[in-house]
């Protein structure tokens, strides 16, 4: 391993960045240094922009993978290399803005309770009741559960920021019976009880079973549940700036988005929604 790139490991230790990240932003520096057969820090603000537009023309990236390549980039030049910020220009074609299939509850509802294993059900119930994103559904350990006050802690999201998450009494017993069954030490969906947590991957893959065998069409994979929480609040009454807290999005338009999606939306008619419960809050399909 070059010193350089210990170098930036370290600082992205130091500022705790995810797993995820720290690998995307190493491969984005990597990419560079192949394509011009040099170390990068050999490259200045022209070579990195003819190749943010090789990544445009010639690789036909989306813009969100060229979005995450200049981060790390960026990154690297500015923290690592120390170097003034480069202005550098990201042009790629607009796609037009499309609203996602949204699951409707009903929807929502036969993907979770498809499985039949407890704990893959459980990992789905979790993300949709709670509107987890799937790396913090992995993430969750049996201290972050506060059965007293219904409250679910997630730790370290996205951005390094910790949050609260309401347990609604339904989700709470799910998560009980799935204690009592299994009896997990340290995280709460382990792998094969060696006490290290269950990979992204594998709920994905649940996820993905569980919406054939509930007979869901509508593209997606399982960030759907965490939309569908976020919608179905919303159509339940839920404040924005609740809904921002609970998803965990630093700026508030990114939560803005959801409103968008729901025509009728009505702030203040609810707190909470229990969108587990079928006898509770009904969602339009």
């Amino acid at each position: 391993m070059t010193p350089l790139r210990q170098k930036m490991i370290d600082l992205m230790l130091v500022k705790r960045f995810s797993p995820r990240t720290q690998q995307s932003y190493l491969y984005s520096v990597q990419s560079l240094a192949q394509y011009y057969h040099c170390s990068p820090d050999q490259l200045g603000q022209d070579e990195i922009q003819r190749y943010l537009i090789y990544l445009v023309k010639e690789k036909n990236l989306a813009a969100n993978s060229c979005r995450l390549q200049l981060n790390g980039i960026r990154f690297f030049f500015h923290h690592v290399l120390k170097r003034p910020p480069y202005h550098l220009v990201l042009h790629y074609p607009r796609r037009p803005l499309q609203i996602p299939e949204l699951l409707s509850r009903s929807e929502a509802l036969r993907i979770v309770n498809a499985p039949q294993n407890l704990k893959h059900r459980t990992q789905l119930k979790l993300c949709y009741g709670c509107g987890l994103r799937v790396s913090e559904v992995v993430a969750v350990r049996i201290k972050d559960i506060d059965g007293e006050r219904q409250l679910l802690r997630v730790e370290q999201g996205k951005g390094a920021k910790d949050r609260f998450v309401p347990l609604s009494p339904r989700l709470l017993e799910q998560l009980r019976e799935y204690w009592r069954h299994y009896r997990p030490r340290e995280h709460l969906f382990d792998s094969n009880h060696l006490g290290h947590a269950t990979g992204v991957s594998t709920v994905q893959r649940v996820y993905t079973r569980s919406k054939k065998q509930a007979g869901v069409t509508k593209k997606g994979g399982i960030h759907a549940l965490r939309h569908a929480f976020a919608t179905q609040q919303l159509e339940a009454g839920l404040p924005i700036h609740l809904l921002q807290c609970w998803l965990g999005h630093k700026d508030i338009h990114t939560t803005m988005r959801y409103v968008h999606w729901v025509p009728h939306y009505q702030a203040g008619r609810s707190c909470f929604a229990d969108l587990l419960d079928k006898g509770g809050y009904h969602a339009p399909d």
